[in-house]
């Protein structure tokens, strides 16, 4: 059984004890493909050290993250743009729009998005959207810029049955991790009304760690736990859920 974690930053200083016994307890259970986002350029080196490391295994994004488009994010979409011609990505990811914490920059995170957007088609890659309190926002921009080439994955969906039917009429596969599993996430009350070519499968960590481990740190291991939730949703097997969600990944990343 192959699983594919979407989503997931193992180069995360909180894995800096056990990062290789942590990404070899997910290999064991059978976890073995890791799509990595990029949040700015502090994190590019660490990004390529881990691709060296796990050749088999792991497949880079080029990005800038929402929560970090602050005054200098025109320099940080250079440094996108930079990566982009010296190799190859899998997605442009993560980006998006994050009213969370800040709605300072609203405006540039809007224009980072739609930016790292057009490099998404100008490349022919997805894209992995982050959205928290963004929905309106998000959808906003993807209603000018919809069309045949953009696609990609709506990462850490949370929203309602309505909002994940507009997301998927934008050629978005929906990421499912943690968040199914818990008793007030929502998204497992309406999730088996979304036929299961829609969905795939990500961790976020080492965020949002399903239940049982709710609250601890999340790791990759641990999207057994998802594949187990999912297959009770759908009333199938997990090999099924673990087929379905691979097949998915390959079609939105082309490996």
């Amino acid at each position: 059984m192959i699983i594919t974690d979407t989503h997931t930053h193992l180069y995360s200083d909180e894995f800096d004890e056990d990062r290789n016994e942590m990404i070899q307890r997910a290999i064991d259970v059978g976890v073995s493909r890791f799509f990595i986002p990029a949040i700015d350029s502090a994190y590019t080196q660490s990004m390529y050290d881990l691709e060296k490391a796990y050749p088999e295994n792991i497949f880079l994004m080029m990005g800038l993250h929402p929560t970090h488009v602050k005054e200098n994010y025109l320099e940080e979409l250079q440094h996108v743009e930079e990566e982009l011609l010296k190799r190859k990505f899998y997605a442009i990811g993560e980006i998006g729009i994050d009213l969370y914490w800040d709605k300072t920059h609203l405006e540039e995170q809007k224009k980072a998005f739609r930016k790292q957007i057009q490099l998404a088609k100008q490349y022919k890659l997805p894209i992995v959207i982050h959205c928290r309190e963004a929905f309106d926002e998000i959808f906003e921009v993807l209603e000018t810029e919809k069309s045949a080439d953009l696609f990609g994955i709506f990462h850490c969906f949370s929203g309602t049955y309505e909002q994940a039917i507009q997301a998927i009429s934008y050629n978005m596969k929906l990421g499912i991790g943690g968040v199914v599993t818990f008793k007030n996430g929502k998204i497992d009350q309406f999730l088996n009304q979304i036929d299961l070519k829609h969905i795939v499968l990500e961790t976020d960590s080492p965020y949002l760690a399903p239940v049982p481990y709710r609250g601890k740190r999340n790791e990759s291991s641990y999207l057994v736990n998802v594949v187990d939730k999912l297959s009770k949703i759908y009333t199938t097997t997990t090999q099924e859920i673990a087929e379905v969600t691979t097949e998915n990944s390959k079609h939105i990343f082309g490996i």
